[in-house]
């Protein structure tokens, strides 16, 4: 049979099964009818035939379901005379179900996995009712990676518009999830209407027509609507095609939120169905996607619905059944249909829940099974003799903390455990992390190993390069001075060649660096920690490069910026995590202070307080130089302005990261001699500077930073025994929201409050880096919500306990969901 007439017969036979009700093609049977010319002209039917099912079809709707079977019998008979079919003739009406039962057979899984529902929502949706062409498919899999362009009425053209929503396949549409709901379930009569409500209202059309208004740019098109206890005016603007669409006397269903015009209550651009037609854009929740030009929110809608309607149902869950119900999740299909088209309020609720907890789940089982694939390989042990290592921290020149002794216990065992050392090493600025550094360099450099220590900044490497030369070398230390090396990009060539050659020959026993660690010809003899600072700085292929120039080396990565719990189970998961959680005695709390622009002058007359007593201070800027769209004040011109007009009699430098490496270490260094009283800078300062002496930090454009951003700023100073200051100024004082969060720094000194109200305000974007990019792109998961992640934590890691492979059947399919997750999430491969 020719693919044309197998179609118009499975559209004629649901018609005759559901009582001729014009339901079995959303929208009519006469909206199947262009795409099914075409198919018709490509089998070459008779001109005859496309004529006669064209012309009958088209009026179907005006029939009375007795006029519509005999219009559709007339048409098989005629199809049957003229076209070889081989097929029975249709069903009588008598045969058929009764309207509104779906006779979609559902598969076996299916039925099975309906009967253990943990949530079963109230079934008051009707079944779906309408059912699309679809490919033949060998397996579901298949089925979804099918083009949309597979359904009816989507060609190139639209097929190209719905790819800059990012969906190309049915199943991109499946997780194409709406951003709002509007709730138009609540019925009400138009004498009950009240300005702003959203409402469904069910009329009839008195008086409709469109006319342009007064500037004549626009068309308005108006309907009077009644219900008998009122009347109600509806407006729509450039739709002027609605009153060939809409008639008097027509009943139509209307949704929208009511607005007022001239002291009458009026729906304008309301979403609208005729009465008879199933209600998917009125009179329910309504789901609300994002849009691109030329997409309506109707048409994707109804869109939306028959890939739902039909694919939801059919998705095999790949969350074993006695999971979910111990987790009190509701099955993937229901999750499916219910997160799009919900009844309720409840059901889009445990839909989120759901879907979210996939997400979650899936980082959760990625990163056990990283950790998992870490801790299986074997590292070489060093140990430490109690009264050896007792003498290095007497060395010191100021004691450890409890925090500092907790954490240096904690890398000892790593490094006595026999498996590589995977460990995140996180504390707030100034809490001494770099000390616990040295002394784990300075176990395995005892015995002959070497140790690599990678910034990501120049400025950051020389500080630590001078840090673990005062730790480490010297008459007391464990190294000598030229054990101990600075390889930066900018290191001469000659002097980089030494440094290879000590590296491989085993001379260097600690090397400091940026990324020209990572190039070739770098080697090790025999390197056997690796240290990264500020880790998120660093993508996961460096980190694994540098690892890789040693025979599983232990690593530690550390940051100063504190990460929120909620990421450090997740993100971090496949790091073993030890937190400072208290800074040295000697340092203070810094006072700070939100200043509006018009007080300006009050942070420069601090300033040169500050100065006249010997101190020195810190302005930071957003950009290096204006652009004619920026009004963001920047570090050159306002450098050249507070010269000239502010700080006459002071000595100013600048610096920022366009700077040749010998540029920035020349400003640095003035900095750093007292040469210079102020330093104008960028973020280039963010980490990494050490400036003792220095009590004053400015921020300009304060708004333009993130909170843990603004507390890494502010640790630049409080750094030495007088009291110092970080001053905030945001770009405008009329922005509530952006200096409410800013007045977040002037209440807490906690690092750890701070970041949690940056990833609540701003995303985890701050805190991830180029760690995993993918992560911000979750559909549904919130990374704040901590209670979700410990439950998905929770039962990862029992599935994991049970099958770390994956390998049993139940897991089959979740081995291959989680291998797709973290492709197309992350780009690896966990």
């Amino acid at each position: 049979m020719y693919p044309s007439i197998e179609k118009l017969k499975k559209f004629f036979k649901l018609e005759a099964e559901r009582g001729y009700d014009n339901r079995a093609v959303l929208g009519g049977l006469e909206c199947m009818l262009d795409t099914w010319e075409s198919e018709a002209r490509i089998d070459n039917l008779p001109e005859e035939i496309i004529q006669a099912v064209i012309s009958r079809v088209r009026d179907y709707q005006r029939l009375s379901p007795n006029s519509r079977e005999v219009v559709l019998k007339g048409i098989w008979q005629r199809i049957r005379q003229t076209v070889p079919t081989e097929e029975e003739p249709m069903p009588p009406q008598d045969e058929t179900t009764t309207p509104q039962q779906d006779v979609t057979p559902v598969p076996e899984k299916q039925e099975k996995r309906d009967q253990v529902r943990v949530v079963t929502p109230a079934q008051t949706r009707q079944p779906p009712q309408t059912r699309i062409p679809i490919p033949q498919v060998k397996d579901m899999t298949e089925g979804l990676d099918a083009p949309i362009s597979v359904l009816s009425g989507i060609g190139p053209r639209s097929a190209n518009k719905l790819a800059q929503l990012g969906l190309n396949t049915l199943g991109d549409m499946l997780y194409f999830f709406p951003r709002r709901y509007d709730d138009y379930s609540q019925l009400k009569t138009i004498n009950r209407l009240g300005y702003g409500e959203k409402v469904t209202v069910i009329g009839e059309i008195k008086e409709i027509a469109s006319r342009p208004t007064r500037n004549g740019r626009l068309t308005l098109t108006e309907a009077i609507i009644t219900d008998g206890s009122g009347v109600l005016r509806a407006t729509w603007f450039n739709q002027p095609w609605l009153p060939k669409q809409l008639k008097p006397g027509q009943h139509i269903v209307l949704s929208g939120q009511i607005d007022q015009y001239l002291g009458r209550l009026v729906l304008t651009n309301p979403e609208w169905e005729p009465l008879d037609r199933e209600n998917l854009h009125t009179n329910r929740i309504v789901p609300v996607y994002p849009l691109t030009a030329q997409i309506t929110q109707k048409w994707l809608r109804s869109k939306m619905y028959e890939v739902i309607s039909y694919w939801a149902e059919r998705v095999p869950d790949h969350l074993s059944e006695h999971l979910c119900r111990d987790a009190e999740l509701v099955d993937l299909s229901t999750a499916l249909l219910n997160i799009h088209f919900p009844n309720t309020l409840d059901e889009i609720k445990a839909a989120q829940h759901r879907l979210a907890f996939d997400e979650i789940f899936m980082l959760q089982i990625g990163v056990l099974r990283q950790k998992h694939e870490w801790m299986s390989r074997s590292a070489r042990i060093f140990t430490a003799p109690e009264d050896w290592l007792q003498d290095q921290i007497n060395r010191l020149p100021f004691q450890l903390t409890p925090a500092q002794q907790h954490a240096l216990a904690d890398i000892s065992s790593d490094l006595t455990s026999g498996y590589p050392m995977n460990r995140l090493l996180q504390g707030d600025v100034g809490s001494g992390k770099t000390v616990i550094a040295a002394l784990a360099l300075a176990i395995i450099t005892r015995v002959g190993a070497q140790g690599a220590f990678m910034a990501p900044t120049s400025i950051l490497a020389e500080q630590h390069y001078a840090s673990l030369l005062n730790l480490l070398a010297g008459s007391q230390g464990t190294l000598a001075n030229e054990e101990i090396r600075l390889l930066l990009g900018a290191t001469p060539e000659a002097e980089k060649s030494q440094i290879r050659t000590g590296l491989e020959n085993g001379d260097i026993k600690v090397v400091v660096g940026t990324h020209a660690l990572l190039q070739e010809p770098v080697a090790f003899t025999d390197l056997q920690l690796a240290i990264i600072d500020e880790q998120h700085r660093f993508g996961v292929e460096q980190r694994a490069a540098l690892r890789a120039k040693g025979d599983n080396p232990h690593l530690m990565v550390m940051t100063a910026t504190p990460i929120p719990r909620s990421l450090a189970l997740t993100i971090y998961g496949d790091l073993d995590l030890t937190i400072i959680d208290e800074l040295p005695p000697s340092r203070q709390e810094v006072a700070t202070y939100l200043l509006l622009p018009r007080e300006r002058e009050r942070a420069y007359t601090l300033i040169r307080k500050q100065v006249a007593e010997g101190r020195q201070a810190f302005i930071i800027y957003p950009l290096i130089e204006e652009s004619g769209k920026s009004e963001v004040k920047a570090a050159t011109e306002e450098y050249n302005r507070l010269k000239r007009e502010v700080f006459l009699q002071l000595r100013i430098g600048l610096l920022h990261g366009r700077l040749k490496p010998e540029e920035k270490e020349a400003v640095m260094n003035r900095f750093r001699s007292g040469e210079l009283q102020i330093l104008v800078s960028t973020s280039v300062v963010e980490v990494g500077v050490d400036i003792p002496n220095a009590t004053v930090m400015l921020i300009e454009g304060a708004n333009r930073f993130g909170l843990a951003q603004l507390h890494q700023f502010r640790g630049r100073v409080g750094r030495g025994a007088e009291k110092s200051y970080c001053l905030l100024i945001p770009e405008t004082e009329n922005d509530a929201d952006e200096n409410e969060r800013l007045q977040a720094m002037v209440e807490t000194n906690d690092g750890f409050v701070l970041a949690e109200r940056d990833l609540q305000q701003r995303g985890p974007g701050e805190f991830l880096g180029t760690r995993q990019a993918g992560f911000t792109n979750l559909r549904m998961a919130n990374l704040t919500n901590v209670h979700l992640i410990e439950k998905a934590r929770h039962f990862a890691q029992r599935v994991f306990q049970q099958d770390p492979d994956l390998t049993q059947p139940e897991h089959h399919l979740l081995a291959h969901v989680l291998d797709r997750f973290w492709v197309e999430s992350t780009g690896e491969i966990s």
